[in-house]
């Protein structure tokens, strides 16, 4: 039957090498074997080593790449990455609200895993008011937390309560994503989940000593839009997504010389 195969949307950036936005996105709807479209929202040119240039999409463009999907397609879920401007994100707000692709995850690319601020703090205050009551899930990393909470995350109660005001804000699932960075040695990276059910939990796993992690909050926000594409709960979509997440940074792919992407290929091996 038309449309019977399972289709699923990322709203996000390209980045030229393919390590993260789109590109990580697109491979892990391969790997867990949706269809994946594309909403392009902006064109990176990088590699390794840095970031040389970007081009963001017109905003008319963003609008119509909507309306176009949805004359056509039976998308099940989708997920939002890279969303540079307010006028951007109102946009994506706005024509998300006319269509129906299923349930959203919403991975705040607003603070890099290293704690640099990517929007300026209006964006950030429009994000806060209009994309997040939209989340189906919310994936935040340990500094895009901080930022839309106000909190340090300096212990397992603040991260709870960060977790709480993301509720708050209208997010009906959130997992907030524990440090990556090594410290005072080997040390075990918890993710906090908090279910719009009431349950709470930690995910935990060892800390990875790598330099190949593009793409990791591209690729566990996209593997769970592909689990609720799929029919999972909102639990198994999450839990299943980090293991698969975590395979993906623990075999390493000599891709670049320097901060490479993480290897999909072998998670699939493992989902499979």
């Amino acid at each position: 039957m038309i449309n019977d195969y399972p289709q699923v949307l990322s709203i996000a950036g390209f980045d030229s090498d393919g390590s993260a936005g789109m590109p990580a996105d697109l491979h892990t709807f391969f790997a867990h074997k949706v269809y994946g479209m594309g909403i392009l929202t902006a064109a990176v040119a990088g590699n390794s080593y840095q970031i040389e240039d970007a081009t963001m999409m017109p905003l008319s463009f963003i609008a119509q790449q909507f309306d176009t999907l949805a004359k056509d397609f039976d998308i099940r879920a989708s997920k939002t990455g890279m969303l540079s401007s307010k006028e951007m994100i109102k946009v994506v707000v706005e024509k998300y609200q006319e269509v129906n692709f299923g349930p959203l995850v919403v991975d705040p690319v607003i603070v890099t895993k290293h704690g640099n601020k990517l929007i300026d703090d209006d964006a950030i205050d429009f994000f806060k008011e209009n994309l997040i009551p939209l989340a189906e899930v919310i994936t935040p990393n340990y500094f895009e937390a901080r930022t839309l909470t106000n909190l340090e995350l300096k212990n397992d109660k603040e991260i709870h309560q960060a977790a709480k005001y993301l509720h708050e804000l209208g997010a009906k699932n959130v997992i907030i994503k524990g440090k990556h960075h090594k410290e005072d040695g080997p040390e075990q990276v918890r993710d906090l989940v908090s279910l719009e059910n009431g349950d709470i939990f930690w995910l935990e796993h060892d800390y990875l000593d790598t330099n190949r992690i593009n793409g990791t909050g591209d690729t566990l926000a996209a593997a769970i839009t592909s689990h609720l594409a799929l029919g999972d709960t909102v639990k198994e979509a999450i839990t299943k997504s980090v293991n698969f997440t975590h395979d993906a940074i623990a075999h390493e792919i000599q891709v670049g010389h320097q901060y490479g992407p993480i290897n999909h290929w072998a998670a699939m091996d493992r989902l499979n």
